[in-house]
């Protein structure tokens, strides 16, 4: 398919751009056996979901990201990382993924072929299979270029319960590396602040990391991608719903310099910035060893470290400063950064 155009009410007509569109570009590059049977839906035999466990885990997002490209990944890759990731920490194996694309007249055919590539590149390092999905095409100014829905559907093996209300005073606090990565990559990428800041997204799938995980203590209590909100708004849901404290420790959270400095110039707080690509874990502190073992033995865990504990409380997250003092680390009120993901 010639690449040099650009995207046009046609190519969401139903007619034969429309099917150019889909057949040439989209199918071609997600080229899977169910995707191939050209169906309106997914046919998955039931025998490839109960090899995998006893419960489908099943789930979907949005992303509405600006810009659509940004250092270490784009809209894509957030798209099949995010799904993915929603489902591995519910304890699923993520396997099929659908995906329904909003388009914007106007939209470089290039850029969104380089999407859909990052797309196919970022599905097959989680293991997942894109089987289904939707192409609609707006007016310009009906949408921002580039809107993703993606639904997962992902099986959980027997014995796995990890739930936001299963904390239990004692418990470890486990996090699986550097904070707020994303937000400062997609807020620099913005060039609004002329910042000399060289930050990549954390974007990855952490269905592996978890696997270990699972694999090194299988009574993981919590266990959540810390996205929008940041690592402070997932702490917040387990603190709240398992009616107990949870206490960090601020010098073991791991910041970078370059993220600390950038939310110290504009008053942000780096626990409430967006990840892609890191998760907590709440997990009983005989395992907690064990797990970070196994975590460091995955790259996208090599830098995991205990951050706090669970403690008898009403419910908060304090912060235990450098300085002696404590904190509350209370749920975001509003949106710092919008459209981060």
């Amino acid at each position: 398919m010639n690449l040099t155009g650009s995207i046009t009410l046609a190519h969401g007509s139903g007619g034969r751009a429309m099917h150019q569109l889909v057949d040439d570009l989209i199918r071609q590059t997600f080229s899977n056996p169910l995707l191939a049977e050209g169906e309106d839906q997914a046919r998955i035999p039931l025998a490839d979901l109960t090899a995998n466990g006893d419960r489908l885990a099943f789930t979907t997002d949005s992303y509405v990201v600006t810009p659509l490209e940004f250092p270490g990944g784009n809209i894509g890759t957030l798209a099949i990382n995010g799904t993915v990731n929603d489902l591995a920490v519910g304890g699923a194996k993520p396997l099929y993924l659908s995906c329904g694309f909003i388009i914007e007249e106007g939209l470089a055919l290039a850029t969104f072929a380089r999407i859909l590539q990052a797309m196919k590149l970022a599905a097959d390092e989680a293991g997942v299979q894109v089987v289904t999905g939707d192409t609609k095409v707006v007016q310009r100014g009906g949408a921002d270029k580039l809107f993703i829905n993606t639904a997962g559907v992902g099986v959980i093996p027997a014995g796995r319960n990890p739930s936001a209300g299963r904390a239990q005073p004692g418990d470890a606090i486990i996090i699986n590396g550097w904070l707020g990565d994303h937000g400062a990559a997609i807020l620099n990428a913005r060039g609004d602040l002329a910042l000399d800041a060289d930050i990549e997204t954390d974007c990855a799938p952490l269905n592996r990391l978890v696997e270990a995980m699972f694999a090194a203590c299988p009574d993981i209590h919590c266990l959540r991608d810390a996205t929008r909100g940041g690592l402070a708004t997932v702490l917040n849901e387990f603190a709240e719903r398992s009616g107990a404290d949870f206490m960090l420790k601020e010098e073991r959270l791991p910041i970078r310099t370059l993220v600390r400095g950038m939310c110290e110039i504009l008053g942000l707080d780096p626990l409430y910035l967006a990840n892609e690509g890191k998760l907590a874990a709440v997990v009983p502190a005989d395992a907690a060893q064990a797990v970070l073992d196994a975590m460091r033995r995955i790259p996208e865990g090599r830098d995991a470290c205990i951050i706090g504990a669970v403690a008898p409380g009403d419910g908060h997250v304090i912060l235990q400063t450098t300085f002696g003092g404590e904190r509350i680390v209370d749920m975001l009120p509003g949106e710092q950064l919008p459209r981060i993901c």
